[in-house]
């Protein structure tokens, strides 16, 4: 579904400035770095955000920096990990800039050597658990949230906790059989992410999972099939759905409700490092500064790609609900080959042999 492709340009006429101005603050051997990006030309960059939601962000960098073109590949999180890998073993051109909402993906990429360091201008104003290195840096806030079906489950009745939603799905097992939704671990790289950081946070997960075994739950491997059972009623209810993807959607489906728990809400980041054999580095690093700095992230806050800096406004959850996914070494762990074998495998035998209490 993912396959779509930016290329937005700018071409220099009368109007333009010969230079664009170093933002302010910046240091003076930022001008350097502007003017070998204007020589390199462009950037090529790999993200998951939709390139629809992209675009206003890449044609005010346009507008900022005339002359650097933007390639923008539109790409799931496993894909681009693939093509990151695959360029390095063969040695043909990828990405300059590589940013996804796969963190795990991202942090074994940085860990094995495929990212290089930098130190943004724009590093001071973001949380210190955003940077891991001064390679990795968390781009945005996005939180997890139940999306349910304002017809099926009235406002009244939807759960606000994780509590509420494994007694709701308990009591009222029968009538949502079939009609509880979630990322399906095995094929969704943010639903493996999301799992395991539930199972991490509280040993109730485990029930949680059972009384949804007990509805036989659709499993999906992206968001938007999920949503539009949603608003359609073929879904009541779906769980760790991406923050972002159903407040836009909510935004124009009324049909469509957006809950983040009470108890606990997990915000994951989409994750950005600049390729350690990146063809246009200068430019890389002027696109990495661009999202980061206030007016790229208020563009991303327009499209619900919540900012991780402070200083922009945007709707916040309270620190005390918030349980935010640490970008470093520990998300190494999901990717450990054994120990994903046996949490699919726990995961596989709740789905077929776990029953509500």
């Amino acid at each position: 579904m993912k396959r779509r492709l930016i290329l937005l340009s700018m071409l220099i006429v009368a109007s333009a400035p010969a230079l664009a101005q170093r933002p302010a603050g910046y240091p003076r051997s930022y001008d350097a770095l502007v003017a070998a990006a204007r020589a390199e030309g462009g950037v090529h960059v790999f993200g998951n955000a939709d390139a629809s939601a992209m675009a206003p962000l890449i044609a005010a960098f346009r507008r900022t920096w005339p002359g650097v073109v933007v390639r923008y590949d539109d790409l799931e999180s496993r894909e681009i990990y693939r093509r990151v890998v695959t360029a390095a073993r063969t040695g043909k051109a990828s990405a300059d800039l590589v940013w996804s909402s796969g963190m795990d993906l991202q942090a074994k990429l940085i860990n094995d050597g495929y990212a290089q360091a930098y130190l943004s201008p724009e590093k001071p104003a973001l949380p210190a658990n955003a940077v891991w290195k001064n390679m990795g840096y968390g781009v945005t806030t996005e939180p997890v949230a139940f999306v349910y079906n304002r017809r099926l489950i009235p406002q009244a009745q939807a759960p606000r906790t994780h509590e509420a939603f494994e007694a709701l799905l308990r009591t009222r097992r029968a009538a949502l059989t079939g009609k509880v939704a979630t990322y399906d671990p095995a094929r969704s790289n943010v639903g493996y992410l999301y799992l395991a950081e539930d199972f991490a946070i509280t040993r109730d997960t485990r029930s949680l999972v059972q009384a949804m075994a007990a509805t036989r739950p659709w499993l999906s491997p992206t968001t938007e099939p999920m949503l539009d059972a949603v608003a359609d009623g073929r879904v009541a209810i779906a769980y760790n759905v991406v923050g972002p993807y159903a407040l836009t959607r909510a935004q124009r489906d009324p049909r469509i409700g957006v809950i983040f728990p009470r108890d606990y809400t997990i915000v994951a980041s989409r994750v950005a490092f600049i390729a350690r054999d990146a063809r246009r580095p200068a430019a890389a690093k002027l696109f990495l500064d661009f999202l980061l700095s206030r007016t790229g992230q208020t563009l991303l806050a327009r499209q619900w790609l919540l900012p991780v800096r402070r200083d922009v406004r945007a709707p916040r959850l309270s620190p005390e609900q918030q349980r935010p996914i640490r970008v470093g070494p520990q998300l190494l762990v999901n990717l450990d080959t054994i120990m994903r074998r046996r949490f699919l495998a726990d995961w596989r035998a709740i789905l077929t042999q776990g029953t509500p209490q």
